[in-house]
């Protein structure tokens, strides 16, 4: 690829048309499928700005959810190459986007320093000659998709069951499959069987006559554990996970999985140490399952390893990749602060821009039941207290993506809920709970906020195209580490950030991506404590106790690595050792049980 970074999906709308932005400059991106009705609005938006013909595949379609995510991917690819070949008809004339292609590569590219040198050139036949060289060599960015495999809601028709082929995941992925997309599929939120095995039903995912794979499997893991597990499964079946996206557990956007105390940096080192046995293990798998398909193969296919997650400056970029042996690291958050790139809508831009690190937290606001990196003063959490004052918690439920709560119905209902959270606080108000616990629940039950609208009220209010009474109330999810970004900045600002071409933060005063996760794990460990203040277990005692520990040996972790760090001033380690101890000490003080 020709960039060493990639943009990982940002909630449902915020990336949704971000390929159409970055790909043809060599730059991948990656989209969410979970919603088929912002992904039919945004094809119907794109073709209308693109006087491409637009028909309307209905909702009540046999198949349509499947079909409107095939329709808008290859409606991405068409138009993205499209845009692609154009690009590289033109000539290089300053401020045209094909220098700009060239322009946004790191200083290391190969690519880049054949660019450099051919404009050295005078005009003539050798000039073209290079020119044309450069021009066969580029490569658009990858148009990647999204599903989060355990978001998988059962679709019923007329009270009845539509069948385990039509559940969201299943019909998302069978999506991006038929589709023309020579791309990935980033599988993420754990593991869903049903839906590894339903992969196998399709060709693209199998390798062709030349042994090439045309849809590939990225598994967004937080863990080495967890992702061979996962890479075991499918290799079983025939399938090859191309590529290893480790996530911070904390330190990052939209839903956090916390591991059990196991750190960013022992996980890399840990993939770092394993990574060649893995792949030996996993091909010989591969292989075996496949012949028994009767397809052959001798090629043990690429296997990249990237990770994401609070990364903030290009020396943490560049060192990641190097001391770890990395392919990629991916940058989210920091794009919000995009609009070339992400569709922010104007205030919350703004607020985002001005936000400090007091304005980013952890919360229990998804329906889902997994923490969430929120966001104070956002809208959409405006609109949950005017509701909760009025005497009406809850939303109006129209989307139903995140139903998953059959407490007390017969078909799964959203914990965000209107109807959910009157019948959970009904039955709170019976259970004759003193009143300190009553308010802790009730709270607990009106925390939860409508996903499914708020992550994509912000991407119509940016294009206008917000339907009448569609609620305008956004949610967004950035990770912590967008407070240390404080304006908006331009797509070529932030590229040249990333590989060191300029400091957008130059002075500020922001933690190694180590240190400040570590310091969200202590406090999610100590507010976890406090929660178990009147009710300890010896399972849970157990359980934090070995958090604890695993925390511990992170920073011991840490210690020898930063002390065997040769080229300190281009770590950034100034106060690093200093920091770590603090950390430490907050550690020690924390008293299980």
């Amino acid at each position: 690829m020709p960039h060493s970074f990639h943009i990982p999906v940002l909630g449902l709308g915020y990336s949704i048309d971000t390929p159409l932005k970055v790909a043809r400059y060599g730059i991948s991106s990656v989209l969410s499928i979970v919603d088929d009705e912002l992904i039919e609005r945004m094809r119907a938006y794109h073709s209308a700005k693109r006087a491409v013909p637009f028909v309307a595949i209905p909702k009540e379609a046999t198949n349509s959810r499947s079909q409107r995510i095939t329709a808008y991917l290859n409606f991405l690819q068409e138009t993205i190459t499209e845009d692609f070949k154009a690009l590289k008809l033109q000539d290089f004339t300053i401020g045209s986007d094909i220098c700009r292609y060239f322009d946004l590569l790191p200083d290391t590219s190969k690519l880049k320093h054949g660019y450099d040198l051919m404009l050295e050139y005078p005009e003539g036949e050798t000039k073209q000659t290079f020119g044309s060289l450069l021009k066969n060599a580029m490569r658009m960015g990858a148009i990647d998709v999204n599903i989060m495999a355990k978001v998988d809601k059962m679709n019923f028709i007329d009270k009845e069951y539509s069948g385990d082929f039509n559940t969201d995941a299943l019909s998302a992925l069978r999506g991006f499959a038929e589709s023309k997309l020579n791309a990935s599929v980033i599988l993420s939120a754990g593991m869903n069987p049903k839906l590894y095995s339903y992969i196998e039903n399709f060709e693209d995912f199998f390798p062709d006559a030349s042994e090439n794979l045309k849809k590939k499997i990225t598994l967004k893991v937080s863990d080495f554990r967890s992702a061979l597990i996962q890479a075991k499964f499918l290799a079983k079946k025939g399938l090859w996970v191309s590529e290893f996206r480790i996530e911070s557990g904390l330190n990052c956007g939209g839903h956090a999985f916390a591991t059990e105390g196991y750190l960013l940096g022992p996980i890399l080192e840990e993939f770092k140490l394993k990574r060649k046995d893995m792949c030996m293990e996993l091909f010989t798998m591969y292989q075996s399952a496949l012949a028994q398909k009767g397809i052959q193969t001798q090629k043990q296919p690429k296997q990249r390893i990237s990770v994401q997650g609070g990364i903030g400056t290009a020396a943490e970029h560049e060192f990641l990749l190097r001391y770890y042996n990395l392919d990629a690291t991916g940058w989210g958050s920091p794009f919000l602060l995009v609009p070339e790139v992400t569709n922010v809508d104007a205030g919350t831009l703004a607020q985002l821009a001005g936000s400090t690190e007091t304005d980013f937290y952890l919360s229990g606001a998804s329906p889902l039941g997994i923490r969430f990196n929120n966001f104070k003063n956002s809208t959409i959490d405006l609109q949950r207290t005017e509701r909760i004052e009025k005497g009406r918690p809850g939303s109006p439920c129209t989307k139903k993506y995140l139903c998953n709560n059959t407490e007390f119905t017969e078909q799964a209902i959203c914990t965000a809920s209107r109807e959910y959270q009157h019948i959970k606080i009904k039955s709170l108000k019976t259970a004759g709970l003193p009143t300190d616990e009553y308010q802790k629940q009730f709270k607990l039950v009106t925390e939860k906020i409508c996903l499914c609208e708020g992550l994509c009220a912000s991407t119509y209010l940016k294009y206008n195209i917000t339907k009448p009474k569609e609620s305008t109330a956004v949610a967004i999810c950035p990770g912590p580490n967008l407070a240390y970004f404080s304006d908006v900045y331009s797509f070529d600002e932030m590229v040249g950030h990333i590989y060191g071409k300029n400091n957008l933060l130059a002075q500020v005063e922001r933690p190694h991506l180590f240190i400040k996760e570590l310091n969200l794990y202590i406090d999610y460990l100590q507010e976890d404590i406090k929660q178990q203040l009147q009710n300890f277990s010896d399972k849970k005692i157990k359980q934090l106790n070995g958090f604890k520990s695993q925390l511990t040996e992170g920073i011991n972790y840490y210690k020898k690595l930063f002390s065997e760090v040769t080229d300190q001033a281009s770590w950034e380690l100034k106060g690093i050792y200093e920091q770590l101890a603090n950390s430490k000490d907050k550690l020690d003080r924390l008293i299980v049980g």
